[in-house]
């Protein structure tokens, strides 16, 4: 009897470790969602501010920690294709995150796991 009780020990320990990745796995992804939301804040601001700008006007554009010079001309569609690929970046996450969520849900369901709240 003590070692049925101790597989079903080990069971809730799995489930709870398993639960807990889940979580973690989550958290992960919402918070590099977040992060490139900032990033893509800043591009538009920055996209915003130079399109009124005349195209062979001087800007500086910091790569791989080198400040290098060109002109608005030559910066603006890269940052345009930047903020594009950030942008698709945020969309592919957000349904791998809402993929996992709803994974998480039914492991919730399946298990009779519920989240104690702190």
């Amino acid at each position: 009897m003590s070692s049925n009780s101790e597989s079903a020990q080990l069971s809730e320990q799995e489930l709870r470790i398993a639960a807990n990745q889940f979580s973690n796995e989550l958290k992960a992804v919402a918070s590099k969602i977040g992060e490139l939301e900032l990033q893509l804040d800043e591009h538009n601001l920055v996209i915003k501010n130079m399109s009124p700008m005349a195209e062979d006007r001087k800007c500086f554009r910091l790569i791989n920690g080198v400040l290098v010079e060109r002109t608005v001309k030559e910066v603006l569609p890269a940052l345009k294709t930047n903020q594009e690929g950030i942008a698709s970046t945020i969309e592919q996450l957000t349904q791998q995150y809402k993929a996992k969520d709803k994974e998480f849900s039914e492991f919730r369901v399946k298990h009779h796991i519920r989240i104690a709240s702190a």
